[in-house]
């Protein structure tokens, strides 16, 4: 098996050059190599589908994707459009697709958190193998439920902790299975969400109401507890967790601050959240909503009803703007994890304590330095290449071990199957019901991320 993973490695690594010469050749012009005749549905065309259909298009070739549902149609087209999708394979809601004959090899699940129960073990029955987005559902119930459809079914799933495939995380677990820290003794890990986005999302967009979406330690942050799991590699016997929505709420509203910032904001030129700057300029974020595409009449328009236009401190969000968590486990090692939107960048940063030694990486940057307590305090400085795409070129080994697993019928290379994103998802779920009573919650069944 090893050796055909390495001869389709190989394949693909010639294949691709090949193409990429071919289009150096020919400016302009699209001549994909396929890297795999593997066929795709992608269900949810928002920022996640549209990346996925974005790669796709580049790495297996317009065409890859043969059906898309999204309720958006200019979202909708701009899949159909990248592969050639005829009007009878774009449906505007993910049970329409479902509702076909199985169209494709895999599907790409992007709905949004509260669809995935029922999209994903729908997709199962159906045939499809699958990538579900993060988290896999939103009760605990429910992730069970998608693990056992998933076993009984035989369907290859990777649930997309996209972490778990991240260069400097690959190193750090290296680092840290070579002994050279000794045994870890304690983990520290903070997800800098960083304010723009926070307001963005968690305030202003899909996941800043909880009934409308989840709580934010799953939405945001289930990832970031799988990967610390998988770091320490311990099981964990106990969780607690304090948080609370501090900031972003109505008695923190400037005086005189209307409901729509495009009203006339008396503090606007010095509010860092004020909408006018970030989705009527070329700030990125106009993108994520579709507003770039408007006329800029038609888009102040737009946020004098869209709640991208809203005031953040009168929004109908209730999500928590800053959380901690602290885990024990059964080797001893304790860990804290620290959510926060009070940020001026985003990204995570990690401190590893080991008995023989100490590791410091930012992750996002991609550079890494530990010291040896017994070699004189060694340092030694790491820095990885950069890596193009989402998650920091993550998300791409996510699409290429899956399709490589479907393509050999091998389950076992997908890192995040249903099972261990459950083990990881039900401390999540702990940790919230530490918060919300304030105790300690005691783990009744170790759980250990494998």
């Amino acid at each position: 098996m090893d050796s055909e993973i390495k001869r389709l490695t190989v394949l693909n690594l010639f294949f691709h050059q090949n193409w990429l010469q071919k289009r150096a050749y020919h400016p302009g012009r699209f001549l994909p190599i396929m890297l795999s005749n593997l066929k795709f549905v992608i269900l949810g065309a928002g920022g996640r589908g549209q990346m996925f259909s974005e790669w796709l298009a580049t790495e297996c070739g317009p065409g890859s994707v043969v059906a898309v549902a999204e309720p958006d149609p200019i979202r909708r087209a701009l899949v159909a459009d990248a592969h050639g999708i005829p009007a009878a394979h774009c449906f505007e809601s993910w049970q329409e697709l479902l509702a076909q004959p199985k169209m494709a090899d895999i599907l790409i699940n992007a709905t949004q958190d509260q669809h995935h129960i029922a999209s994903a073990t729908q997709a199962m029955e159906a045939g499809y193998h699958m990538l579900l987005e993060k988290p896999m559902a939103v009760s605990l119930a429910d992730c069970e439920t998608i693990n056992e459809v998933r076993k009984r079914t035989g369907r290859i799933v990777s649930v997309c902790h996209s972490l778990r495939y991240h260069a400097a995380y690959t190193e750090v677990r290296n680092i840290i299975q070579s002994g050279v820290l000794g045994e870890v003794v304690s983990y520290d890990q903070l997800e800098a969400v960083e304010h723009i986005h926070m307001s963005h999302s968690f305030v202003r967009g899909n996941w800043g109401n909880e009934s409308a979406s989840t709580f934010m330690l799953l939405a945001k942050s289930c990832h970031d507890i799988d990967i610390l799991m998988d770091m320490v590699g311990s099981e964990v016997t106990s969780v607690s967790s304090y948080g609370r929505l501090s900031y972003f709420r109505e008695e923190n509203k400037p005086e005189g601050a209307p409901k729509f910032c495009v009203e006339g904001c008396p503090v606007s030129a010095d509010c860092p959240y004020d909408a006018a700057k970030l989705y009527l300029t070329d700030s990125g974020w106009a993108r994520y909503t579709g507003l770039n595409r408007l006329p800029r009449q038609q888009a102040i328009d737009a946020l004098r009803v869209s709640n991208y236009g809203k005031c953040v401190f009168q929004s109908d969000n209730d999500v928590v703007d800053h959380q901690v968590v602290s885990l024990e486990f059964s080797s001893g090692a304790t860990a804290t994890f620290t959510m926060t939107a009070f940020t001026p960048t985003g990204g995570r940063f990690i401190r590893v304590h080991g008995t023989t030694g100490y590791l410091e990486a930012k992750i996002d940057e991609r550079k890494i330095t530990y010291h040896e307590f017994w070699r004189a305090n060694k340092k030694t400085e790491i820095e990885l290449p950069n890596a193009k795409g989402a998650h920091g070129g993550a998300d791409a080994e996510v699409m290429k071990i899956l399709i490589r697993a479907v393509e050999l019928n091998d389950p076992s290379l997908v890192r995040t199957d249903t099972e261990t994103s459950l083990r990881t998802h039900t401390v999540v779920f702990r940790a919230e019901e530490s918060r919300r009573t304030g105790k300690t919650i005691e783990l009744n069944q170790s759980v250990v991320a494998r």
